[in-house]
């Protein structure tokens, strides 16, 4: 048997992405944001590696219709800080829906993608819009249901 028969094959450079398209009406938060965030990462590509930005483009529609389930809208608490004593501010699920829809749904997403050089350049292949439309149709973006993938 030869050694050098089994090569494990991996991604060496950033490969051309995919521009899909979803719609987040009537959808709820956690398990839409979950399937998002493996599509944007790349763990549903064949070539995924681990160290490379092998994901897709996302174009995330109709923000400002995500549903959260039961008490979430009152309980589920969002904590920034300022970096200054005392500068720690919380703001419930409501009041963060209220100033920006899209922030819900970033956040979220954010939360499920890795916390290196890598996670910050994966996040810049996401795109939010509260409405359903968008200014990025020169990419011809795939419109994906999100019940087909999973």
């Amino acid at each position: 048997m030869n050694i050098l028969g089994f090569k494990t094959l991996s991604a060496t450079a950033i490969l051309n992405n995919k521009w899909f398209l979803f719609d987040a009406d009537n959808k709820k938060l956690g398990r839409f944001c979950s399937i998002i965030a493996k599509i944007i990462i790349g763990k549903n590509n064949f070539f995924f590696t681990q160290n490379i930005n092998c994901g897709n483009k996302i174009i995330i529609l109709n923000a400002s219709k995500i549903i959260l389930t039961g008490k979430k809208w009152k309980t589920k608490l969002y904590i920034s800080h300022s970096g200054y004593p005392g500068g720690q501010k919380k703001s419930t699920a409501i009041e963060l829906f209220k100033i920006n829809p899209c922030k819900l749904i970033y956040k979220s997403i954010l939360g499920m993608l890795p916390k290196t050089l890598l996670g910050r350049k994966i996040r810049k292949n996401l795109y939010i819009y509260p409405y359903d439309t968008h200014n990025l149709y020169k990419q011809k973006p795939k419109n994906l249901n999100i019940n087909d993938i999973y």
